[in-house]
C-alpha cells in the first residue's frame, strides 16, 4: 500500500477516535503510529492532515453542512463524517494533493471502512464541494482578511 494512503488511513483512524471518544489527539495519533509506523515523510503528511482537520474542524463542518443540508453532521455515520472532513480539508486548505486524487482516496477509505453506500455518499458530497471549490476558497479568503483587519483595529 502506498505511503500516502497509509498516512490517510492513520489520520482517519485518529480523527475517528477523537470524534467518537474525545481522546487526546496526540495520544490517538501516537498510538496509531506505534501500531503501524510510517516513514518520516508519511508521518509528516499524516500529522499535517490530522492537525489540519482538527484546526479547521468547525469551518469544515460548516462547509459540509452547507453542501449537504439534508444530512445533519451529527446524523452522518462517524466513519463517513470523518472521511468527509479529511477530504474536505485536503480540497479546501491543503494544496499537497490534486482534488481528484483527494476525492478518489476518500472514496477508497469509505469503501474500506464505511457501509455499502458510503463510497457513493462520500463521492457525491465531495463532487459537490469540488464544483464550488473556487467560490468557497474566495469566500474563506475574504473572511480571513476581514478577521485580520478587524483584529488589527482596521475597518472591514
Amino acid at each position: 500500500m502506498k505511503i500516502r494512503r497509509r498516512a490517510r488511513i492513520t489520520a482517519f483512524q485518529a480523527l475517528f477516535e477523537v470524534d467518537v471518544t474525545a481522546h487526546d489527539p496526540e495520544s490517538a495519533l501516537r498510538e496509531r503510529l506505534e501500531e503501524r509506523p510510517l516513514p518520516a515523510d508519511g508521518e509528516g503528511f499524516c500529522r499535517r492532515l490530522t492537525y489540519g482537520v482538527l484546526r479547521h474542524r468547525e469551518a469544515l463542518d460548516e462547509i459540509l453542512q452547507r453542501i449537504a443540508p439534508e444530512w445533519p453532521l451529527d446524523q452522518i455515520a462517524p466513519v463517513d463524517r470523518n472521511i468527509l472532513r479529511l477530504a474536505a480539508y485536503e480540497l479546501v486548505y491543503s494544496e499537497e494533493t490534486p482534488p481528484k486524487v483527494a476525492i478518489n482516496e476518500a472514496v477508497e477509505l469509505a469503501k474500506l471502512f464505511g457501509s455499502e453506500s458510503s463510497g457513493r455518499f462520500v463521492n457525491g458530497v465531495l463532487g459537490t464541494l469540488l464544483s464550488d471549490l473556487h467560490n468557497l476558497r474566495t469566500r474563506l479568503n475574504q473572511e480571513a482578511e476581514a478577521h485580520i483587519a478587524t483584529s488589527h483595529g482596521e475597518p472591514s
